[in-house]
C-alpha cells in the first residue's frame, strides 16, 4: 500500500553543547579563511574559472556577528525537527540549525544514507564560527560554510508540484543580501528526495553568489563521479589538476587512502549528467544528482594522518566512525563566486536517494555501471521534468508556518516595499535587533540605547550607510556609521567617525576597540595595544552584571586585548587584564591557551607547561589553526601529544 507523503513535527534529543551568546564586537576583520590559493596557481586554469576565482571574494563578515560562545559540555537537549516521509524515505530536517537534513533513512532496507552525527557539537568551521558536522547542509554566501549553519530558518508547508505537500525553508542571507529558498518533497512511492533551490537578487546591481550542498557520508566508502580529472586543493593552499581516480600511486576515491585533509573538485565534462555517489563495500549507498545548473561536484576527505583523526573525534564522539563529504555547487570549485545579475534569480533541482552497485573495479567501468543504475532508478529526463514542474510552485505561498527564522528579511522587505512571492518576510518577525533600524527607516534618526549595554548589530549595506550619513550625528550613530564605512573600504573616514563620537559618547570602549583594530591594520601596534587597554578598562568600569551579554563582551574584548598586549611584549599589562577577567572566562580553553602564552611571555616556561599538561580544550579552535602545535614547540622538543594534534597539512607544527 502506498503511503501518502506527510510532513510532521518531531523532537530530536541528542547530547548537545550549548551555542551560547554571539560575540558582541563587530567583526571588522574576517576570520582566517583557509580556502585561498597562491597567485602562481592561477596560471593555466580555464578562463571562466580564473574570472570567478577573482570575483568579489569576501573581505568582511559584516553585518553578521561571530558565533563563538559555545562550549564542549554536552547534555541531552531537545532539538525541534521536521520530518518529511513517504513509504520509501524519511528525511529529518532541523529548521533551527540551518535547515540541515540530519537524517535520510531508506525505509525498505532500514539503511541510513547519510552520516548522522550522534551529537550536536559546534566547532569553528563556519565563516562566522559555529558549525557542526553531519547530514546535508545548504551553504550560501561566500567561500566556506554558511553563516546560517547554526541559525534558524523560516519553514512552512507548501503545496507540492504533484499535488501533495512540500517543506519550504527560506531566509535572507546577509553577507550578500540575497533571499533564498529550499523546497523539499517526496513524491508518493519515490526513492528520491527532491530539493528545489532558488536564490534571488532583488537589487538593482549584480551580486556575487555562492552555493554548495554538502552531504556528509561515512568515510568507509568509495566515491564515484563522472570525471577523469579533478582540481586538488589542500591546506597548503595550492590548487592543481590531478588525474582521477589515482595520483601519486594512491586511489583517492577511497577517502581513507588520502593522508591529509583535501578537496577534490571533479571536472565533469560539459553535457555529462551531474551526479556523485558514495558506496560501501557491499555496493550500497547514496547518490546525488541534479539539473545541469548545479555544475560542480566535490569530495572532501579528512585523511588518515593523526590530525585528521583528531578532528573527526573533535566533531563527534570517539568510536562513532568518521565521515567525508560529497558536494555539489554552482561553480567548478568552492574558491569561485558566480555573478548573479540585477533583479534576477538562479534555481535548480537536486535529488537524493539510494544506489546499489558494486563500487570496486576499473574506474571507467564502475562509473559507467553506476550511471546506468542511476538512469534506471531516476532517468535524467525525469529530473528535468520535475524541475520544470516545480518552477511555478516556487512562488506558491505557504499554507502553514512551521518555524520562524530571523527578522532581517522583514526589515529589508519593509525598506524596499517589495514582495517576494513564495517567501514571506512578515513584519511580525521583526524583533529587538531590528527595532533601532526600523526607527531609522521610519524617522531618519537612529535612536540612542535606553540603557547601558553592549551596542547592537551594525548594518553596513550601501542603503543603510546612506541613511546613517544623513541621520543626526549622535555618538551612537557615528559608531555604526564608522562600522559601515569600514566595511565599504573607507577606513580613514571610519576612523574619523569613531574619533568624532569619542568626546560625547557615554560608552567609550566600543569606539576605542574599533580604533584599536584600525591601528593594528595600519601597523601601529603600540598605539593599538594602548587603546585596547583603555577600552578594556572602560568596559570593566561600565559592566553592570555578570549576565550573559556582559560576560560575552568582557570575554571578547579581553581576548583581543591580551593578544594585542602580548604582541608588543607588554606582559605586565597583559597580566593585569588577565586578573580582571571573570573566573568563568579564565577557565575556558581559549583563555587557558592565552594564559600559557602569557606565562611564556613572563619567562615562566615550567608554569606554562603545567597549564598545558593539566589539559584544556579550545572549543573554538579554528579550522586549519596551528596555534596548539606552535605553543607545544615553544615548550619542548617532545613529540606533539595526540590530544593537541590538529594538523591538516604536511610540515605543519
Amino acid at each position: 500500500m502506498v503511503i501518502v507523503t506527510r510532513i510532521r513535527r518531531e523532537v530530536l534529543t541528542l547530547p548537545a553543547a550549548q551555542l551560547g551568546p554571539d560575540n558582541p564586537l563587530p567583526p571588522l576583520l574576517p576570520l582566517d579563511e583557509v580556502h585561498r590559493i597562491e597567485d602562481r596557481d592561477r596560471d593555466g586554469i580555464p578562463a571562466d574559472m580564473a574570472r570567478q576565482l577573482g570575483h568579489e571574494p569576501l573581505t568582511s563578515l559584516l553585518p553578521v556577528r561571530v558565533r563563538d560562545g559555545y562550549d564542549r559540555t554536552r547534555e541531552p537537549r531537545a532539538l525541534d525537527a521536521l520530518v518529511i516521509e513517504n513509504d520509501r524515505l524519511r528525511a529529518t530536517v532541523l529548521p533551527g540549525l540551518g535547515g540541515r537534513v540530519a537524517s535520510l533513512l531508506h525505509l525498505p532496507t532500514g539503511r541510513e544514507l547519510l552520516y548522522r552525527n550522534p551529537v550536536f557539537q559546534p566547532a569553528d568551521f563556519a565563516l562566522n564560527g559555529a558549525w557542526y558536522s553531519g547530514g546535508i547542509e545548504w551553504n550560501i554566501g561566500a567561500t566556506g560554510h554558511t553563516t546560517l549553519s547554526c541559525a534558524p530558518l523560516h519553514a512552512a508547508l507548501v503545496p507540492a508540484p504533484d499535488g501533495g505537500r512540500m517543506l519550504r525553508l527560506w531566509e535572507w542571507e546577509r553577507l550578500r543580501d540575497l533571499p533564498f529558498q529550499v523546497d523539499l518533497w517526496l513524491p508518493d512511492g519515490s526513492d528520491f528526495l527532491y530539493v528545489g533551490v532558488r536564490i534571488r537578487n532583488p537589487h538593482e546591481r549584480p551580486v556575487p553568489t555562492y552555493w554548495w550542498s554538502n552531504i556528509a557520508v561515512p568515510e568507509d566508502r568509495r566515491i564515484l563521479a563522472p570525471a577523469d580529472e579533478a582540481w586538488h586543493f589542500g591546506y597548503e593552499r595550492r590548487l592543481h589538476r590531478v588525474p582521477v581516480p589515482s595520483y601519486d600511486g594512491i586511489d583517492r576515491t577511497h577517502p581513507l587512502n588520502s593522508p591529509y585533509a583535501a578537496d577534490y573538485f571533479y571536472e565533469v565534462p560539459d553535457g555529462r549528467r551531474r551526479w556523485i555517489a558514495a558506496l560501501d563495500a557491499d555496493g550500497h549507498g547514496l547518490v546525488q544528482t541534479s539539473t545541469d545548473g548545479l555544475r560542480g561536484r566535490k569530495l572532501f576527505v579528512w585523511g588518515h594522518r593523526p590530525g585528521g583523526r583528531r578532528w573527526q573525534e573533535w566533531l563527534t564522539e570517539p568510536g562513532t566512525g568518521g565521515y567525508c563529504e560529497i558536494q555539489a555547487g554552482l561553480a567548478r570549485t568552492q574558491l569561485e563566486h558566480v555573478r548573479l545579475e540585477a533583479d534576477s534569480e538562479v534555481s535548480w533541482l537536486e535529488a537524493y536517494g539510494p544506489l546499489d552497485e558494486p563500487p570496486e573495479g576499473e574506474w571507467t567501468g564502475a562509473v559507467r555501471t553506476a550511471e546506468e543504475r542511476l538512469a534506471a532508478a531516476l532517468p535524467r529526463a525525469r529530473v528535468d521534468e520535475a524541475y520544470a514542474a516545480w518552477q511555478p510552485s516556487a512562488d506558491t505561498e505557504p499554507v502553514e508556518l512551521l518555524a520562524t527564522g530571523s527578522g532581517w528579511g522583514a526589515l529589508e522587505v519593509l525598506r524596499t516595499d517589495r514582495r517576494l512571492p513564495g517567501t514571506p518576510f512578515p513584519e511580525s518577525t521583526l524583533g529587538a535587533a531590528q527595532a533601532p533600524w526600523r526607527e531609522l527607516l521610519r524617522t531618519g534618526s537612529l535612536p540612542e540605547p535606553r540603557r547601558v549595554r553592549p551596542p547592537g548589530e551594525s548594518l553596513v549595506a550601501p542603503h543603510w550607510r546612506d541613511m546613517l550619513e544623513t541621520a543626526p550625528a549622535t555618538p551612537h550613530t557615528e559608531y555604526h556609521l564608522g562600522v559601515a564605512q569600514w566595511h565599504a573600504g573607507d577606513r580613514a573616514q571610519a576612523v574619523r567617525s569613531w574619533e568624532r563620537a569619542l568626546p560625547l559618547a557615554p560608552s567609550l570602549w566600543p569606539l576605542l576597540r574599533c580604533l584599536a583594530v584600525a591601528d593594528q591594520e595600519s601597523g601601529h601596534h603600540e598605539r593599538a595595544a594602548e587603546r585596547y587597554a583603555d577600552a578594556f578598562d572602560d568596559l570593566c568600569r561600565e559592566r553592570r552584571d555578570d549576565g550573559e551579554a556582559w560576560t560575552a563582551a568582557v570575554a571578547a574584548l579581553g581576548r583581543e586585548t591580551l593578544r594585542a598586549l602580548l604582541r608588543v611584549r607588554r606582559a605586565a599589562d597583559a597580566r593585569t587584564v588577565w586578573d580582571r577577567l571573570l573566573p568563568a572566562v579564565r577557565r575556558r580553553g581559549r583563555f587557558q591557551l592565552l594564559e600559557a602564552e602569557l606565562l611564556l611571555a613572563e619567562g615562566r616556561t615550567a608554569a606554562a607547561r603545567a597549564v598545558v599538561d593539566a589539559g584544556f580544550e579550545v572549543a573554538d579552535l579554528r579550522e586549519g589553526e596551528e596555534v596548539l602545535g606552535r605553543l607545544w614547540a615553544r615548550l619542548t622538543d617532545e613529540p606533539l601529544p595526540a590530544r593537541l594534534d590538529f594538523r591538516m597539512r604536511p610540515d605543519a607544527q
